[in-house]
């Protein structure tokens, strides 16, 4: 897939189909994502937990305040990051947003939630006190087809100025 029509089509999903498995190549290449995402002063400080196993998965669900959801997800990925780092949430984003687009190129979706009982959390799964627990991401095959779904996003001119603050960007005005 063009990687600016996978920053196109891809949606958040809440709702996965559950007796579909994502294969492992897919989870091995979307944690390879992460893996190769850039980071601040290249510190590489980013671990992440891979969770299959759907006791567990329920586990972090379970461990969360709006994820909830994400128990019917195929696996999740518990990203961590260093919170010395003054750019670790940045970080954190790059390499989530590289992993759910690697994903959505085999057709796996995702979701993110941050809202978690972070103390439950590093006790279920082990995560050392000087790392944080930033965002989990839920991966799986979406339970409704979503393909021609459109996403609801403002126009360019909206959002988007020309030079300075205030100066409406009109697509005809970018040489």
């Amino acid at each position: 897939m063009d990687a600016f029509d996978a920053v196109r089509t891809k949606l958040d999903i809440r709702e996965f189909d559950s007796s579909k498995k994502v294969p492992k190549d897919v989870k091995l290449k979307v944690l390879d994502a992460g893996r190769l995402t850039g980071s601040g002063i290249n510190a590489q400080h980013w671990r992440f937990i891979l969770v299959q196993d759907p006791k567990l998965v329920k586990q972090v669900a379970d461990d969360s305040t709006t994820g909830k959801w994400a128990k019917s997800c195929n696996f999740a990925v518990i990203l961590l990051t260093d919170p010395k780092l003054g750019f670790h949430q940045i970080d954190a984003g790059r390499a989530l947003q590289d992993m759910q687009i690697a994903a959505w190129n085999y057709g796996i979706a995702s979701g993110i939630f941050t809202g978690m009982e972070k103390a439950k959390l590093k006790k279920d799964f082990g995560i050392p006190d000087e790392l944080d627990p930033t965002v989990v991401i839920a991966f799986g095959f979406p339970a409704d087809k979503i393909t021609g779904k459109k996403k609801n996003r403002k126009s360019i001119s909206e959002i988007a100025f020309l030079d300075k603050y205030g100066n409406k960007l009109e697509p005809s005005l970018v040489s």
